[in-house]
């Protein structure tokens, strides 16, 4: 363990004063990093990890809508209406990751947003930073962009900072001399197909085993469908969005699984904050299946 610079009382106290979460149900034997008190105070417990993982998080509505549109940037916070404690989350989810995996899509609908734990719950910065030095982490994770056609917007903040593009030839062809010098391009080895397999291949290449993925409805589909995703954080808000005549998706987009391939989870944790419900779920393991596969975000 390395050394601890943060100071608190003892038992911790929640990063700015957050309310700590109100645990439910835990189900007993899940693997413990032995967070910093401040965070296992405000967390409601501990929280961990086996190796490799791939765990996604959402926020949802309570009629199961995670995305407004392309229409409406940020949509996310809309949903969550901004909630800290979703925040806290959202940022303890990043510090425990090597990687946060998104889609081209995500980067175009979060304009100036970075994918860093701090930059969602600044107050927490310093425990975050002491979890990820505990767990000999980098400083920060890597962000990681998804797109098999190269189309992604070279000016965004989070690309200027540095991130890892994961895309096609075609797609490098696309990008060649527009991405920011701080990025590296991850590029399959031919023709148009990139399949998330190589992806998370090429990330456990570079010693990332703890991927974190905040990618769309598509982006979870193609794990799915490549049976990728091993749990699932998902906050339900108190909020009804409601549709119309927009396109406003739910978790999955893009991969039927009902009625011929289930994809049963068992729920594993409940925590509460008011009328939020933060559940985590754990992908069971697939039965064998033979089915179209998901089409990757561009």
């Amino acid at each position: 363990m390395a050394e601890h610079t943060a100071t608190h009382p003892a038992g911790g106290t929640p990063p700015g004063s957050l309310e700590p979460l109100e645990l439910l149900y835990e189900e007993a034997g899940q693997p413990r990093f032995g967070l910093p008190p401040a965070l296992a105070t405000a967390y409601g417990g501990d929280l961990g990890f086996t190796p490799p993982c791939v765990y996604a998080n959402f926020v949802t509505s309570i009629d199961g809508v995670v995305a407004l549109g392309p229409e409406y940037p940020s949509s996310g916070s809309a949903i969550s209406g901004r909630e800290p404690a979703d925040r806290f989350v959202m940022g303890l989810l990043r510090a425990c990751a090597d990687a946060v995996l998104i889609g081209a899509g995500t980067l175009r609908a979060t304009p100036g947003h970075q994918w860093t734990p701090d930059h969602v719950c600044p107050q927490a910065a310093p425990d975050f930073a002491e979890l990820r030095r505990s767990l000999g982490r980098a400083t920060q994770p890597d962000l990681v962009v998804v797109t098999a056609s190269g189309d992604v917007p070279t000016e965004h903040p989070a690309l200027q900072s540095g991130a890892l593009v994961a895309t096609t030839v075609d797609g490098a062809r696309r990008l060649d001399g527009r991405l920011p010098a701080a990025c590296t391009l991850l590029t399959a080895v031919e023709g148009s197909t990139l399949r998330m397999a190589d992806v998370l291949a090429a990330l456990r290449a570079h010693g990332h085993t703890a991927v974190l993925t905040e990618g769309g409805p598509h982006l979870i589909g193609h794990l799915l469908g490549e049976d990728l995703l091993d749990e699932l954080f998902l906050t339900t808000s108190p909020v009804l969005v409601g549709r119309a005549d927009t396109s406003r998706p739910g978790l999955i987009e893009g991969l039927e699984l009902l009625p011929n391939r289930p994809a049963w989870m068992d729920l594993i944790s409940t925590r509460r904050r008011d009328s939020y419900l933060f559940l985590r779920y754990r992908l069971r393991p697939p039965r064998t299946h033979a089915g179209p596969q998901s089409s990757l975000p561009s």
